[in-house]
């Protein structure tokens, strides 16, 4: 509760007029205000004491009230009287409904005094009133005073029995604090109180007040910098908004003190090495809200965002996007926006914590031990591939995972009533997760503390902690709307917002005392982790070296992928002796023998194991009772089972995921594929089924645009190799191109062994596998890939029979030949031979850049069919036959 109380001026007064008086006592906030109708109490001043003591530092002054005199006893009126009724309002509705200032909360207590520290910062947002020397914030419930002035405690003249009635405590809520005081300090000498010939008992009841004042004035210290802390994060948002006219001021207002309760009491990290492996991590899955991660960023002390990043927020080339991207800006974990997938990326970094730890973590010496903490909103919630991801991770019991839900029922349409109503926590108590629920995310700090400590101390599920806020806090006209969702609150409400909640400062102001907290602890962590890496090494020698190759991306010394890739002890070799089979089959055996010597490869299927042929064959299965196996379940969930992979990538350099599904499926996971490419996450995509060569299923299961689409996204890798030596390539380019994932376009059907292709031959993307041509004048060039490639060669053998000279050229990855040099291309595709002709099942589209304007694409520009494969690729003309008519035609 609020209660005002009138001060009137006495000497000292005009030397702190320009602050408003407020003290906290008895869990009340007090402070100073002009009254309606004339004196409610009065509070006497003494001289400034502030010479004569020599308390505090001269920015701020200590004063003694002498007294408050008002009623004969004790009592409280909680509640503002109108003039003309009984009925009690809150000061804010009054103010809404009469258009004026309310009547003083009125406190009447008996004679006593205290002890008060203020500060007195320049406040242009007050008024100053003439005769009562009183300075006045716009009418609200929730405006605070900008100077401080906590009250410590008072020495009474009443009995012993009466001890509390004694004490004016400051209040544990950071509410009933000054938002303008840079510091409170106190010690024992700052506390005087006037006994009056108190009885000896009396007097030993002041000693043990004035201990206890002094441990009170610590916290309401500690608390006070907590409001000011959550309130610059507030204002960064705000003033970084408004400046660049675009983004989302509404959820940083709301989770401001979610997310500093967050970085500055709970998470461990260092802020000068963003990138230490045991840190906690932080997912803001909201990604719209990401100038809550920048403020917090900011406050915390790296060097990747300044005040110039902030002031340029949403600027070209700067270091603070529109949303979160982590190949931006270090300290951020993983790309989010699109809504859902930060929380599905945080599932991975909780699997991998969980994995990790399972494999390296001794009974002495548990040095993988770091917590995942994510915060999503109401859209999060709504989008399918959020509930796929937790469902998981209710299944494996990830219980270092701690999900912060901003439940402030606002969405960009209005009020979720409208399309979201279901019961969240009971959903998620159905997943396996532990539920909390925190009903005032505005200011209930404590309550925020507790839930954290609860979640924390469950071990065997997540939990997701519901958070009640208000979208906006502090905007007297836009908070707990749509409107202050997703665009700058306008000047008029920024200048309301911060009179409504006391902040005098300019823009982008960040007071010194809320800077850099974790620099030196965040440094000590680490170097005592470091030390602990020592201790583990001694003893565990090859597990060390492992996790080392794990943490920083680098394969074990003497590794022969990276210094012998041709080995036969790693890669799998054919030759045209060896039986056809499907690629699908020969990815699995590269698969295992990848594993071998690739610490950090796991992964899984889209509940198609047994089909994309993707088990390691020497590993179990990762569950919640056996993390450390590396075969990961993912049941039905396309989506959410590449968002994940994509947060297994962004814990560990080394940490190389694979997930797998039917190529046509990846229209499930487009997005998170997407995220891969955008956010520089080396997963591997093992798609089988890749054409109409899958036959009876017919077109729901045939992919036909999906090569181009892939083709057409940046930054990633579409492969589709047409045997074993290039399914081996397509593997080593993968596992080195550890900032661009890779997409496998794998065959159901058997594919013979080519004479010519080879591992080297993927790396560039195309080359040459036959020809018998001289001089770099071939007569005709054939292009093909995957199952097509062994079209294209015996089309070649054909024609060669009729005394023409024919290239054949296995163009496996658009993007690596692309990358290729000028004389390369050429070497491949000599721009004097125009007679070319491609063949691949599936659209034709895009092929025009290789086989130029004379030249004929061969593909599937139609959806499937249901019939054996080879009826299919006969119906629709992807055979030898058509190649060489088309070669005729030519």
């Amino acid at each position: 509760m609020f209660v005002r109380v009138v001060v009137f001026s006495t000497g000292i007064w005009k030397d702190i007029s320009s602050s408003a008086l407020q003290i906290s006592a008895m869990g009340v906030k007090w402070e100073t205000r002009a009254d309606a109708e004339g004196e409610v109490g009065k509070v006497e001043i003494e001289d400034n004491i502030c010479e004569s003591e020599k308390i505090l530092c001269d920015s701020h002054c200590i004063v003694q009230v002498k007294s408050i005199t008002g009623a004969k006893s004790p009592r409280l009126i909680t509640g503002t009287k109108t003039p003309s009724s009984s009925s009690f309002y809150r000061g804010q509705d009054y103010h809404k409904k009469t258009k004026k200032l309310p009547l003083s909360w009125k406190c009447y207590w008996p004679s006593r005094s205290l002890f008060i520290s203020t500060q007195v910062p320049p406040n242009p947002n007050l008024e100053r009133r003439r005769g009562g020397g009183i300075e006045d914030m716009a009418a609200s419930s929730t405006a605070n005073a900008s100077g401080a002035i906590t009250g410590l405690a008072v020495s009474s003249r009443s009995s012993p029995s009466a001890s509390h009635a004694d004490r004016l405590a400051v209040p544990a809520s950071a509410a009933g604090l000054a938002l303008g005081a840079r510091s409170l300090v106190a010690s024992s000498s700052s506390l005087r109180f006037h006994q009056h010939g108190l009885p000896r008992i009396a007097a030993r009841r002041a000693i043990a007040v004035k201990a206890a004042a002094v441990e009170t004035l610590q916290t309401a210290a500690a608390e006070a910098l907590v409001e000011k802390s959550i309130n610059t994060i507030r204002f960064l948002a705000i003033d970084a908004v408004e400046k660049a006219n675009s983004g989302h001021p509404g959820l940083p207002m709301g989770c401001a003190p979610i997310g500093h309760i967050l970085y500055d009491e709970v998470m461990r990290y260092n802020p000068k090495n963003p990138y230490w492996f045991n840190r906690d991590r932080f997912v803001l899955s909201a990604g719209h809200g990401c100038m809550l991660q920048y403020a917090l960023l900011h406050l915390a002390g790296y060097d990747s965002v300044k005040i110039e990043d902030i002031q340029q927020f949403r600027q070209w080339g700067s270091r603070t996007p529109g949303h979160p991207e982590n190949f931006e800006t270090p300290g951020i974990e993983v790309t989010t926006g699109p809504l859902g997938q930060g929380v599905a990326n945080a599932v991975g970094l909780a699997l991998a914590e969980r994995h990790l730890a399972a494999r390296f973590n001794k009974p002495d010496n548990e040095i993988v031990d770091h917590y995942t903490y994510v915060i999503l909103g109401d859209g999060c919630q709504m989008e399918g591939i959020a509930n796929e991801a937790c469902s998981l991770a209710g299944h494996w019991g990830l219980g270092k995972l701690i999900a912060l839900y901003d439940d402030n029922h606002i969405s960009i349409d209005g009020n979720t009533e409208i399309a979201f109503t279901e019961d969240v926590s009971a959903r998620f108590e159905a997943l396996g997760w532990h539920t909390i629920w925190v009903k005032n995310g505005n200011t209930g700090y404590d309550d925020l503390r507790a839930a954290i400590k609860e979640a924390k101390a469950v071990k065997d599920k997540p939990t997701l902690i519901k958070v009640t806020t208000t979208i906006g806090f502090g905007s007297p006209n836009k908070a707990n709307s749509y409107s202050v969702h997703g665009s700058a609150l306008g000047a008029k409400e920024v200048d309301a917002t911060r009179l409504n909640l006391g902040w005098p400062y300019e823009p982008f102001h960040v007071p010194e005392e809320v800077k850099n907290h974790h620099i030196p602890e965040g440094s000590a962590l680490e170097a005592k982790w470091n030390a602990k890496f020592a201790e583990y090494e001694k003893k565990y020698k090859d597990e060390a070296a492992e996790l080392k190759s794990i943490i920083s991306g680098e394969l074990p010394a003497g590794n022969v992928f990276i210094f012998n890739p041709n080995a036969l002890l790693l890669l799998q070799t054919y030759t045209t002796e060896s039986p056809a089979d499907a690629t699908r089959n020969l990815s699995q055996q590269n698969l295992n023998a990848l594993a071998k010597v690739l610490p950090g490869l796991l992964g899984g299927s889209a509940d198609l194991a047994s089909s994309n042929m993707t088990l390691l064959k020497m590993f179990g299965d990762f569950q919640k009772g056996t993390p450390e196996e590396r075969n990961v379940r993912f049941g039905v969930r396309e989506h959410g089972m590449g968002a994940i992979c994509n947060g297994i990538a962004f814990h560990s350099p080394g940490l190389i995921p694979y997930c797998a599904t039917f190529f046509v499926f990846t229209d499930y996971m487009r997005a998170a594929m997407r995220i891969s490419a955008l956010s520089e996450a080396g997963v591997i995509y093992v798609m089988t089924h890749d054409s109409i060569g899958l036959g009876e299923d017919g077109p729901t299961h045939q992919p036909i645009e999906h090569l181009i689409s892939f083709r057409a996204m940046p930054n990633i890798l579409m492969l589709r190799p047409a045997d074993g030596n290039e399914t081996a390539g397509a593997y080593k380019v993968a596992v080195l191109n550890k900032k661009r994932p890779s997409v496998l376009a794998l065959s159901r059907q058997k594919l013979a062994q080519l004479a010519g292709t080879s591992i080297e031959g993927v790396e560039k993307g195309g080359y040459v596998i036959s020809d018998n041509s001289s001089g770099n004048k071939p007569d005709l060039i054939l292009i093909g890939t995957g199952s097509e490639l062994e079209i294209a060669a015996k089309a070649a053998d054909e024609l060669r029979k009729e005394g023409k000279t024919v290239r054949v050229v296995s163009l496996v990855c658009w993007e690596l030949f692309d990358e290729q040099t000028v004389e390369y291309k050429e070497s491949v595709f000599p721009s004097n031979v125009t007679a070319r002709i491609s063949i691949e099942a599936g659209a034709t589209l895009g092929w025009e850049k290789y086989v130029g304007s004379k030249g004929k694409a061969i593909g599937i520009d139609r959806f499937g069919a249901s019939a054996p494969a080879g009826r299919i690729y006969k119906e629709f003309g992807i055979t030898a036959e058509n190649i060489i008519a088309a070669a005729k035609s030519l």
